[in-house]
This record gives C-alpha cells, structure tokens and sequence, in this order.
C-alpha cells in the first residue's frame, strides 16, 4: 500500500497560480511512474501531467505550456506548479502512482480541490 496526500489546492482567480503538492509515505520514484490528474464535476477522470520513473514528463494539450510536473526525491514529493490558471481548470486534483512493473496496482491520493474563478 502506497500513501499519498496532496495538498495546495484552494480558490484563485483566472490567471493565477498554484502549487500542488503529493507527498508519499515512503521512498517510491524508483518503482512508479507519477502523475497528476483531474475530475472536474460530471466528467471523467483525465490525465493532466505525468512524470516518469525516467523524469520523461507528458502533459495533456490543455495545460501544455501553463503546468509544470516535478518531483523531489530526497521529500519524496511530487509537485504540479499551475501558471495562467483557467476557469476550465476547475476541479479535483488527484495525485497517481503507478508501477513500472505491470500487473501491479496503482494508487491514488484523496484528492486536492482547485477553484479558480473567473
């Protein structure tokens, strides 16, 4: 069982920034690929940036040039910096861990909401 917590979130106005943050309980970037994503109310679940056990990142088209994955292994934290946010960024944050090993399961955080108003 991994843990994770993320924490960060809260209400900002369009064109802000934030910080979202996703501590693991233990020492786990060697072994899973993380991620952030997000579930805005009454849609699904979608990726919004990854960062894997490489430190290849992969960004969804929406965030690309505005959001930045990063990871620090010695916190064993991983962060999300949002630049130039937008109403359209409403919603659950959710912080992933996934194995790099398949067949493996994959973890996810409680969830950190972001608001950002227009």
């Amino acid at each position: 069982q991994v843990q994770l917590v993320e924490s960060g979130g809260g209400l900002v106005q369009a064109g802000g920034s934030l910080r979202l943050s996703c501590v693991a309980a233990e020492s786990i970037f060697s072994m899973y690929h993380m991620s952030w994503h997000r579930q805005a109310p009454g849609k699904e679940r979608e990726l919004v940036a990854e960062i894997a056990v490489s430190s290849t990142t992969t960004y969804a088209d929406s965030v690309k040039g505005r959001f930045t994955i990063s990871r620090d292994s010695a916190k064993r934290a991983v962060y999300l910096q949002m630049d130039a946010l937008k109403p359209e960024d409403t919603a659950v944050y959710y912080c992933n861990a996934r194995p790099v090993i398949g067949g493996l399961p994959d973890f996810w955080g409680q969830g950190t909401q972001v608001t950002v108003s227009s």
